[in-house]
């Protein structure tokens, strides 16, 4: 008899877990081990059980997914991850893959995929659907935005103006002005909002 995939599941919602812990409990290869409803739990967890395979949600309280499985691969280079989340963007895939997950699904996916999925990278395999392999190909190197374009990016994004913006970083003016300049020339928009809507849709941002 073949050994028993054991795995984790990481999700901030009991109802998440509990749901993929009931579709995963009925395939007699596939055993869940645990379940962590935080990075910081799921670092501790992985340490303590060791899974095979760990299903991650990337919107997590405390410590990010990306950052716990980051966090769980220095400690544990061999360990695996599948991704199950609702963000979409080229950039959470792009910095999710970078990490370490070999995996990535939207939490929309059909029950068969997840399955075969965990199948596929408990066996060293990578599972990433065409729809998500053809966002992560459209993207384009890096956005190449410095830390404070991504600061004055997210403050677009909340709606505030060039001089809000100014008065809240304690710069001037004209600097805020050419920093949104190069903002938008870096996206390759050619206004703010198209800026903000196309940092949202990449994952560059996220609006809490």
């Amino acid at each position: 008899m073949n050994q028993q995939t054991r795995l984790m599941i990481v999700d901030d919602h009991p109802v998440v877990r509990q749901g993929l812990a009931a579709m995963i409990g009925i395939e007699g290869d596939l055993k869940v081990v645990a379940e962590a409803e935080s990075g910081e739990d799921a670092i501790a967890l992985f340490r303590h059980c060791q899974p095979d395979v760990t299903l991650m949600d990337l919107r997590l309280p405390g410590i990010s997914g990306v950052e716990a499985i980051a966090a769980i691969r220095r400690e544990f280079p061999a360990s695996r991850f599948i991704v199950l989340t609702t963000y979409d963007g080229d950039e959470d895939i792009y910095r999710a893959l970078r990490a370490g997950a070999q995996g990535y699904l939207l939490k929309g996916s059909f029950r068969e995929v997840v399955i075969e999925a965990i199948r596929a990278v408990s066996q060293g395999l990578r599972r990433i659907p065409p729809e998500i392999q053809a966002r992560l190909e459209t993207r384009i190197g890096a956005h190449g935005l410095t830390p404070r374009e991504l600061e004055i990016l997210r403050l677009l994004a909340e709606g505030k103006s060039n001089k809000e913006i100014a008065a809240q970083l304690e710069i001037g003016g004209g600097t805020v002005k050419w920093f949104v300049k190069n903002i938008l020339g870096k996206l390759g928009v050619g206004d703010r909002t198209r800026a903000v809507t196309t940092a949202l849709q990449r994952g560059i941002i996220h609006l809490d």
